[in-house]
């Protein structure tokens, strides 16, 4: 839609090669590392004025309650709830100075549910749509809004993750592993990530300024409320 986008990650490759479709620019950053992050702000800065901000670095592990260690809650809290609120600190301020912005916060189902043995990444969706609800209402009059999408199970490579793990503590093969999956959701059918594409864009969109504050739910029905 004519923006020119900056793609960031840990795998320089691969956000090179995305950053080359787009015809954007590439910015190698581990979000887990606040002073790489910091550097990544700069940055981007020096690309120009950021109008979009789409956090969508995320991670997801599952244990127990007794197994889930203060590592692995540090791990997931770090990337999936604390990096986005400080890029959204270092970065939102010149969008209300300039009267108009956005941000979509990729959050999960999960952020407005709860599954078992998840209780660190329930944690840090809960707290993404937490703090997306508490900015809407700071925001509200700036020009800019801020809103979580909140997927199912989407067909990336978190989700074939997924489906290794169940394979590797049930015995299960691959397809009863994915049907495992595929079964939450009344459609039967995973999300594609052109879908969540479709969704981040259109909140992005000019005509979309009233939808704010907002948890929007792409998971297939998964979750009604």
């Amino acid at each position: 839609d004519g923006a020119r986008v900056i793609v960031t990650g840990r795998d320089e490759a691969a956000i090179a090669a995305i950053a080359t479709e787009l015809g954007g620019v590439a910015l190698r950053a581990d979000l887990t590392d606040r002073a790489a992050t910091d550097r990544l702000v700069a940055q981007v800065r020096s690309v120009g004025r950021v109008h979009v901000l789409v956090n969508n670095a995320g991670i997801a592990e599952s244990a127990s309650l007794e197994r889930t260690d203060d590592a692995m809650w540090d791990r997931i809290l770090e990337l999936d709830a604390t990096a986005p609120f400080r890029l959204i600190r270092a970065l939102v301020p010149a969008m209300v100075e300039a009267g108009w912005g956005r941000v979509v916060n990729l959050a999960s189902n999960a952020g407005v549910s709860g599954y078992g043995y998840t209780a660190a990444y329930c944690a840090a969706k809960h707290a993404m749509v937490g703090m997306t609800r508490a900015l809407a209402i700071d925001l509200a009059r700036t020009g800019v809004t801020i809103n979580a999408v909140c997927p199912g199970w989407v067909e990336t490579d978190m989700a074939r993750a997924a489906v290794a793990r169940i394979q590797a503590k049930t015995g299960r093969n691959e397809d009863d592993a994915r049907a495992a999956l595929v079964s939450m959701s009344p459609q039967r059918r995973m999300v594609q990530p052109d879908e969540v594409a479709h969704l981040v864009a259109m909140l992005c969109d000019d005509r979309a300024r009233s939808i704010h504050g907002q948890a929007m739910l792409i998971d297939g029905g998964q979750v009604l409320k």
